[in-house]
């Protein structure tokens, strides 16, 4: 391996573990993403018909909308304190991929963001009335639904990064390019709980999953770069 690959490594290593150092001395930030998925979730069953058929009819609906508007909350906080502190400057400035560095991040925060909501799916899925069968596809399409909101959620957290109470017009820029996770994870979603196979949607989650993370490092680093200018 090259002195160059080793060296961004390490300071990729060295970033990842200084987020994860400062995310938990505010370990509420980033449990918010999680507490209002399983508040969302939660609230369907107990305010509609307590009908079975009815409950597996929304749990795609309630799973991933919940799952989007969960990942929304924590963007504003990816970039803003590092873009105050001059934190990014510096990683501008280090001499190492600017993208992969940003790539790292976003890396962290879906780690601390998005995880989470991978491993209580089931849990919000049992609660909407999807049977045991249906889970290994649910947890697949909400583990590469999450990586694509993370990485698209960070693009525009890049692009809103100099601008103060950004939280709507961050949704506005996120929300729209979301749509296509929206559609493929719940319909995976709903022909997971129907018994069916959810191959085609999820082969299709995958492959935006894949685009996003080929492209979305890119235009994060210059999206950054424009705002440090």
């Amino acid at each position: 391996m090259s002195p160059a690959r080793t060296g961004f490594l390490s300071a990729a290593a060295l970033l990842a573990a200084r987020d994860l150092r400062l995310a938990l001395r505010r370990a509420g930030d980033s449990l918010l993403p999680l507490g209002f998925f399983l508040v969302i979730t939660t609230l369907f069953p107990l305010s509609l018909d307590p009908s079975l058929s009815l409950l597996r009819d929304i749990a795609p609906a309630a799973l991933w909308v919940g799952a989007l508007l969960s990942s929304l909350l924590a963007l504003d906080l990816l970039f803003r304190d590092d873009g105050q502190d001059g934190t990014l400057e510096q990683l501008a400035l280090c001499g190492q991929p600017f993208a992969g560095l940003l790539l790292a991040k976003t890396v962290v925060h879906w780690g601390l963001t998005g995880f989470p909501l991978v491993l209580v799916a089931p849990l919000a899925a049992t609660a909407l009335g999807a049977p045991t069968a249906a889970m290994p596809g649910i947890l697949a399409a909400v583990l590469l639904g999450t990586i694509a909101l993370s990485l698209i959620g960070a693009v525009g957290a890049g692009l809103t990064l100099t601008l103060r109470r950004n939280g709507s017009l961050l949704a506005l820029l996120v929300l729209p390019l979301a749509v296509p996770v929206l559609i493929f994870g719940a319909r995976a979603s709903a022909l997971a709980i129907a018994g069916e196979s959810p191959a085609a949607p999820l082969y299709l989650l995958a492959a935006f999953s894949v685009l996003a993370a080929t492209l979305a490092p890119w235009a994060l680093a210059a999206a950054v770069r424009i705002g440090l200018e």
